[in-house]
């Protein structure tokens, strides 16, 4: 018996569920990469088949320099660059190598939830620093350097998982400074800096990695497919060095070598690019049509701010409703959302919920909507 193909949190046959932060079916490039490894065993030699480079194929990191130069918003050069397998997993090694139990690290309030699980994993203390409708409040996170010596600061910097909100250029180049100052490395999580739906955000941190301990982080994720496990990191020589002598990469090469060779293929024949435009294309159209759709059934019963990029809208409940406690109205009514504690560092954020728009065409987001309005009526009733 052939088993389907799923993935973790997979929605159930016939549900509409907005806690999905993953692409649709129709969005992920099987006949493009099915192209790219045809001509890369076209012409490939036995040797890239072996053990890589620990910084990642050369090559790779040339087109991957070119593409993000072309991309805009990025000022990278090849030897600033390092493979990953994914933000998840650059997350993971950056706290291996660069924190140690104890120490503190300073996230984004909300933030992205999986990332507190890393951070724990390794032992490390987890602050929170308040948005303010524009990023992180720099005034709240001077005050909490005050009281604390971070070691790390995790940022979504642009179209936040799960506000939506960009952080503007002058809290980024503040940031910076507050970072030589204070001996904090800062990783920036890019992963969606470059699924704008209109005009693009400020400049990666990469453009900074010159200027002080920054780390930005990307992935093929969410510009191609998150199945690819490909990422990079781009940094300045000293962290370069830190990272790059891992006994890990010493003994195995980089992560996930060959998946890079494919894309390379993608990049070097133009094909990128224009899918990435595609992908633009129609997750503004999607975020557009949940607007509507809010504006349609939940107009005056909760609060939002329309994305200006990535997959989410953040929503804002009356103070006394709870988000989890209406979880179970939802799925009766065949929806889901993410409730806004998951995204908080101590539990709060109870009368928030997170919906992606990423992984439902346009009828669906309408339909959805509805159904999540007829979730809440009791609620908002009360």
């Amino acid at each position: 018996m052939s088993l389907a193909a799923t993935f973790d949190g997979a929605p159930e046959q016939g549900t509409i569920n907005f806690s999905v932060g993953q692409p649709s079916a129709d969005l992920l490039p099987l006949a493009l990469l099915r192209g790219a490894c045809e001509r890369f065993f076209a012409s490939a030699q036995p040797l890239e088949l072996n053990y890589g480079e620990r910084q990642g194929d050369a090559r790779f990191r040339a087109a991957l320099a070119t593409f993000l130069g072309d991309a805009g918003g990025y000022a990278a050069r090849p030897e600033a660059l390092m493979l990953t397998a994914g933000i998840s997993q650059a997350l993971e090694f950056v706290c291996s190598r660069l924190t140690r139990p104890g120490d503190t690290v300073f996230v984004e309030e909300p933030s992205y939830p999986y990332s507190f699980q890393i951070f724990r994993d390794h032992g490390l203390k987890i602050v929170g620093i308040p948005l303010d409708g524009q990023g992180m409040d720099m005034e709240q996170c001077e005050l909490k350097l005050a009281e604390h010596r971070p070691k790390l600061l995790y940022t979504i910097p642009a179209y936040n998982n799960p506000t939506g909100q960009t952080l503007s250029q002058e809290r980024r180049e503040r940031l910076v400074a507050l970072s030589r100052k204070h001996g904090f490395i800062i990783a920036a999580d890019e992963v969606y800096q470059l699924l704008h739906h209109g005009a693009p955000p400020p400049a990666s941190f990469g453009t900074m990695a010159g200027h002080g301990n920054v780390l930005s982080l990307g992935s093929f994720s969410k510009i191609l497919a998150p199945g690819l496990r490909l990422g990079w990191i781009q940094t300045n020589a000293e962290l370069m060095g830190i990272l790059t002598a891992s006994g890990v990469l010493v003994s195995g090469g980089n992560f996930n070598h060959f998946t890079s060779h494919v894309v390379r293929q993608l990049i070097e024949n133009d094909e990128l690019a224009p899918f990435v435009a595609h992908l633009r294309s129609n997750y503004a159209a999607r975020a557009e049509a949940m607007d509507a759709a809010l504006h349609t059934h939940l107009d005056g019963i909760v609060t939002w701010q329309k994305p200006q990029g990535g997959y989410f809208f953040w929503l804002k409940l009356a103070a006394h409703i709870d988000a989890e406690g209406f979880q179970a109205a939802a799925r009766e009514a065949g929806t889901g959302f993410l409730a806004g504690t998951a995204c908080s560092t101590a539990g709060g954020l109870k009368n928030y919920l997170r919906l992606s728009f990423a992984h439902y065409k346009v009828p669906d987001i309408h339909d959805g909507i509805a159904r999540l309005r007829k979730a809440l009526h009791g609620e908002f009733r009360a």
